[in-house]
């Protein structure tokens, strides 16, 4: 979770219209479900005025100037030969938030293979007939976690296309590509959209969109699945706005309904967000038999099922391959992404047990130890050393094409081009990647004050007093390791 100061009233309306930043930056959907990419203007590193004294206890200095209380650990290494040039408490095992999307990456595509596609299929259990499938219409999610409306609507066309009417039979979905997790994360706030729930059937990140507008009559809501050329209602998933303060959302499942209420004092006069849905096979079951409606195909009421029963293959879209996957999942850090590849990848039926099955993945190919309980870092248990993040790096080099460039230094002084993957929790910063000079580098920090996080009560962790003031302080400090490392190693 990003860090925060305390919640107040205009905090409250902003972070509503902003949808609420998250968890290593991953990005809720705007005009579209589709993660946007971050301004051109990459966030930069801070840099001191003048680089850092090449001594020993110049990085203790840095460190202990950033306030952060807790522990931060690093290190860094000559890429080439793996040489370790500097480290503090390098094997000494930290909570890596996001970073752990880079094991993730690593693991999914030596699993499951660069060639590696999601399909999302539509069945039919009988033979076509004057336009009617004689049988049941099965909607089967292959676990694809970038399934967007617009993909649905496709789906939609190419069976109109085929002359497909309707169906004597049921309207099925399947979702059991992937075990049926209702959120990452159980710690989390029930609202937060970078906390959603998966399937082998996902739509649009598993979240719904909240639009909200005060009229002279009142308050006027909708909840719809929007794409880019759809945009259908959704009625699974409903809001109401109440008179109060606070809380600012409460959730209840009824039945097959999500109902959410929303404290009018943070609204405004009004805006949109995204939700997280926790019937995620429910949700996109319903979007499509709309979408179907508007082709003139009419299903009944949609049932959801354990089993596939098998069937020709009416329509099919397929996922990105899987590097452009896992390019969009370092870059924007989209939690459910991880989630997906890396269930995908390990066969388990839960995230404890897959997040285990990677670390038992990486200490087998890469010799080193750690311990996830998922795949996104959402969870505060995972830990992993920066000895172990970094040298993983080292031997897998190429994913350095895939993370984001991030620059350092200051205006009119440009620092080392450094390519990396951020992680942000409460209280909680890492960063690991390539720095790219003469003499190549590969580094990991990671900064934690645990107790601090630990103690935060349920109502402040999704924006603690005093989090984005602790966050600037950990980036900085993380800039100005990098720079000190440049001068220091890096001309070789």
């Amino acid at each position: 979770m990003s860090d925060r100061p305390g919640i107040t009233r205009r905090w409250m309306l902003a972070a509503l219209l902003a949808g609420a930043s998250s968890p290593g930056f991953a990005q809720p959907p705007a005009s579209s479900p589709r993660p946007k990419p971050r301004p051109a203007a990459a966030p930069t590193l801070a840099a001191p005025a003048s680089r850092a004294a090449p001594a020993a206890p110049g990085a203790d200095s840095l460190i202990e100037a950033a306030r952060l209380g807790g522990r931060v650990t690093f290190a860094v290494y000559d890429r080439a030969s793996g040489a370790l040039l500097e480290g503090r408490a390098p094997d000494s095992g930290q909570p890596p938030a996001s970073v752990a999307k880079a094991i993730t990456a690593m693991f999914a595509l030596d699993r499951l293979g660069t060639a590696h596609r999601f399909a999302t299929s539509v069945l039919a259990t009988g033979p076509v007939q004057g336009g009617v499938v004689q049988g049941d219409l099965v909607l089967v999610g292959g676990g694809d976690p970038n399934l967007t409306t617009d993909q649905l609507g496709d789906l939609a066309a190419a069976l109109r296309a085929r002359g497909v009417t309707g169906a004597t039979g049921r309207f099925l979905a399947h979702g059991g590509a992937l075990p049926r997790i209702a959120r990452i994360d159980s710690g989390q706030p029930d609202h937060v959209g970078y906390n959603p729930a998966i399937s082998g059937l996902n739509l649009n990140f598993n979240r719904v969109h909240f639009e909200w507008r005060r009229g002279q009559s009142g308050w006027q809501v909708g909840m719809d699945a929007r794409g880019e050329r759809f945009v259908p209602a959704v009625r699974m998933a409903q809001a109401r706005i109440v008179e109060r303060q606070a809380p600012l959302f409460t959730y209840n499942r009824d039945g097959g309904a999500e109902r959410w209420t929303v404290a009018s004092a943070a609204l405004g006069k009004g805006g949109s967000r995204w939700l997280p849905v926790r019937q995620p096979e429910a949700y996109a079951a319903e979007v499509f038999q709309t979408l179907c409606a508007a082709q003139g195909i009419r299903l009944p009421a949609p049932q959801i099922v354990g089993a596939s029963p098998g069937g020709a293959v009416l329509a099919q879209v397929a996922s990105a391959p899987l590097p452009d996957l896992v390019r969009d999942m370092l870059r924007h850090s989209t939690n459910i992404t991880a989630e997906a590849l890396g269930l995908a990848a390990s066969g388990a039926g839960g995230l404890p047990e897959s997040g285990a099955r990677m670390s038992a993945w990486l200490r087998a190919t890469h010799g080193v130890d750690s311990q996830f309980v998922d795949h996104s870092g959402l969870g505060g248990a995972s830990r992993i050393s920066a000895a172990a993040m970094a040298g993983a790096l080292r031997r897998s080099a190429w994913l350095g094409d895939l993370m984001r460039p991030f620059p350092t230094g200051e205006k009119g002084r440009p620092g080392p081009q450094v390519r990396a993957k951020t992680g942000t929790l409460n209280f909680v910063s890492g960063l690991a990647g390539f720095v790219d000079t003469p003499r190549p580098l590969v580094f990991a920090i990671f900064a934690a004050d645990t107790a601090r996080r630990d103690s935060l009560s349920d109502s402040e962790r999704e924006r603690p007093r005093g989090g984005p003031e602790w966050t600037r302080r950990a980036r900085a400090m993380q800039g100005q390791l990098i720079e000190r490392w440049a001068a220091l190693y890096g001309a070789g």
